[in-house]
């Protein structure tokens, strides 16, 4: 089995989309799953929801559960399925609950402040 751990990350993280700041948060949550690059998970109050429309994509993960997904629309571009969360995740990350992560693309930036 894969080998999953979760912890707080350390300091100040913002989330930017089209030159918009979509969040900012000292609540972020990472998450290491085996050789994969770790994943910051921001809370979800701490997220500028209006610039994110569900979409009707879904994933299953065998280790964190189904994944809903979210577009990111903004005035200058709309990046599809760019947002992922877990609503209701297995009992082992439950951590991650109310938390949304974001995919590493050219339009969309996860940096530590």
């Amino acid at each position: 089995m894969t080998k999953i751990t979760i912890q707080k990350a350390t300091g100040r993280w913002v989330v930017r989309s089209g030159g918009a700041i979509l969040g900012e948060t000292e609540n972020a949550l990472e998450l290491i799953e085996g050789d994969l690059a770790p994943v910051i998970y921001f809370p979800r109050e701490d997220i500028a929801m209006a610039f994110l429309d569900k979409t009707d994509k879904t994933s299953h993960c065998p280790h964190k559960g189904d994944a809903t997904y979210y577009s990111i629309v903004n005035r200058s571009s709309t990046d599809e399925n760019a947002v992922w969360s877990y609503e209701n995740p297995i009992d082992a990350v439950s951590e991650i609950k109310g938390h949304l992560a974001f995919m590493p693309l050219a339009s969309v930036k996860v940096e530590q402040l």
